[in-house]
């Protein structure tokens, strides 16, 4: 079953949103940045962002660079160097290790509060971006192929990466990266491309 919750756009028109078929948590509210995006009666079928497991997957790699350096620099000041050598101690290099990991875990945790997968009676949409915004789009009715991807702590956490091609296209255009349930939000895209994929009123 399919309802629709109005939404208030930036142009003061109300933008209906369909609760997607899946048995999510509470579906977000669509901000206006994706609201913008939007044409005409062009209906949310679904809306995500991806999980927040993603920010600490993204920034793994970096946090334990910045753990064995950080380590590191607590053991250089107990080598037997000369006095005045070594302008820091253990401790200042551990609070400048754990400053640097708590900047890198708060510019991944922006990063993940600005990317927004949106699926619509007409497109898949994908917006990311900090500084600059990107912003893909691909009309339902030029998506040849799509597939589920689960990395190891993917499938661990439950969560997966669909990828999507268009026509033409001899690789995937667009990544919804580490979605719950990925194989629920993959079935509702197919279903709403079989539905929609047809229309000539796309974008």
């Amino acid at each position: 079953m399919t309802s629709s919750v109005p939404h208030s756009a930036a142009d003061g028109k109300a933008r209906p949103i369909a609760q997607a078929v899946l048995p999510l948590t509470a579906q977000p509210i669509a901000p206006i940045a994706i609201l913008e995006t939007l044409h005409g009666d062009e209906v949310i079928l679904l809306l995500l962002r991806p999980s927040a497991w993603l920010i600490v997957l993204n920034v793994l790699g970096s946090l334990g660079w910045i753990l064995a350096f950080t380590i590191l620099f607590m053991w250089i000041p107990r080598l037997p160097l000369p006095q005045g050598w070594i302008g820091w101690n253990d401790t200042q290099a551990a609070l400048s290790g754990a400053g640097l990991c708590a900047v890198r875990l708060a510019w991944s945790s922006l990063d993940w509060s600005m990317c927004w997968f949106v699926l619509t009676d007409r497109r898949i949409i994908t917006r990311r971006g900090i500084v600059s915004v990107r912003l893909f789009e691909a009309p339902l009715a030029k998506l040849q192929h799509s597939i589920v991807v689960q990395s190891v702590s993917e499938r661990v956490l439950g969560l997966g990466t669909i990828g999507f091609a268009t026509a033409g296209s001899d690789t995937f255009v667009a990544m919804w990266e580490t979605v719950r349930r990925p194989f629920e939000v993959h079935r509702t895209v197919l279903e709403a491309i079989e539905r929609y994929g047809n229309r000539r009123d796309g974008v």
